[in-house]
């Protein structure tokens, strides 16, 4: 697939896409591109939660030797008994470093309790809070995401409060089926994920082991929640076989399936409408530098290292996501 087709000023000339794989509403067409060799740290091993120093000001620490790590975009901590919280923006944490965010959001509105530095896992904001969430960056306000929280619950038939928990911890059985059903692949560095017939986002980490730890976090609790809400609404039919009476039919019936399924990604692509982002430097590091882009359609922010692309994390916007279709996926 012609790499030019992606209608977002990213450059992906090194990248190649991989064979498109689909799970109910969901598509996931893999990029795989060049290692940054080691100088990226994980964020499950790169970047370390040491607390909460009061509501909205969370502290990450980067406890690797060497390695710089990036903050995947809109991560947010998960713990019993504490208030948890996400971040609004994307960062830079250096070998050894501690920093303070002090613009974080809570995302459990009435639970008491300071997130502690002991076992967490972390998640990444639905795809209909990230727009929001970007744009709150900078203000301390650590109720701010509450409405757009209880929207969403209210979207997906749960009471209509500022709880997240309420989406990520009690759907969680639901959300990690596109974990099971979609696979990650050796190598993979990226993704493009469709929701319906839309592009819905843009994913690219600087290393395969950087993409395989943000997989989960993305693939169920970001995209995966907006699938979820879509699945619901559309009955899918029934998968029937390939009517093949021998093996030469079967495979050419698999190939022509899968020459369907990359035509029809095709065409998503080519009625996406082209988004020119307005670029705004938030820091830099190392020669390394953090923009927050910034579309019609299309929101988000993305990592150069001397002027080359090794992350990028760029969401739909929510008037782009009204009239996702998956009619004509389901049926």
């Amino acid at each position: 697939m012609d790499r030019q087709l992606v209608p977002l000023k990213l450059d992906l000339s090194a990248h190649r896409f991989g064979r498109p794989q689909q799970a109910g509403p969901m598509t996931v067409l893999p990029l795989f591109g060049p290692e940054a060799n080691g100088k990226f740290t994980p964020p499950l091993s790169g970047i370390k939660l040491a607390g909460v120093r009061g509501y909205g000001n969370v502290e990450l620490h980067n406890p690797s030797r060497s390695g710089v790590a990036i903050l995947p975009l809109h991560m947010g901590y998960i713990q019993d008994q504490a208030q948890n919280h996400a971040l609004c923006g994307s960062a830079f944490l250096g070998a050894g470093q501690k920093r303070l965010f002090e613009d974080a959001c809570c995302v459990q509105q009435a639970q008491g309790g300071y997130l502690e530095s002991k076992e967490q896992w972390f998640f990444i904001l639905p795809l209909h809070l990230r727009e929001e969430a970007l744009r709150l960056r900078g203000q301390k306000h650590y109720g701010k995401l509450w409405p757009e929280i209880s929207k969403l619950n209210q979207r997906l038939g749960l009471e209509a409060r500022g709880h997240l928990e309420q989406v990520i911890c009690r759907q969680r059985p639901l959300l990690t089926q596109y974990q099971t059903r979609v696979e990650l692949l050796n190598g993979q560095t990226g993704a493009l994920f469709f929701v319906g017939d839309r592009l819905a986002g843009v994913e690219i980490a600087p290393s395969a082991a950087y993409f395989r730890e943000v997989w989960t976090p993305l693939v169920c609790f970001c995209y995966g929640v907006a699938a979820m809400e879509l699945e619901g609404k559309v009955k899918e039919q029934p998968v029937l076989p390939f009517a093949a009476g021998n093996l030469g039919e079967l495979r050419q019936q698999l190939v022509a399936s899968r020459q369907d399924r990359l035509q029809r990604i095709h065409d998503w692509l080519h009625r996406t409408p082209a988004d020119k982002f307005d670029r705004k430097e938030e820091e830099s590091y190392l020669g390394m530098r953090l923009y927050t882009a910034t579309g019609n359609n299309f929101v988000g922010q993305f990592v150069e290292d001397e002027g080359r692309l090794v992350y990028a994390s760029v969401a739909a916007r929510a008037k782009y996501l009204e009239g996702i279709s998956w009619e004509a996926i389901a049926n």
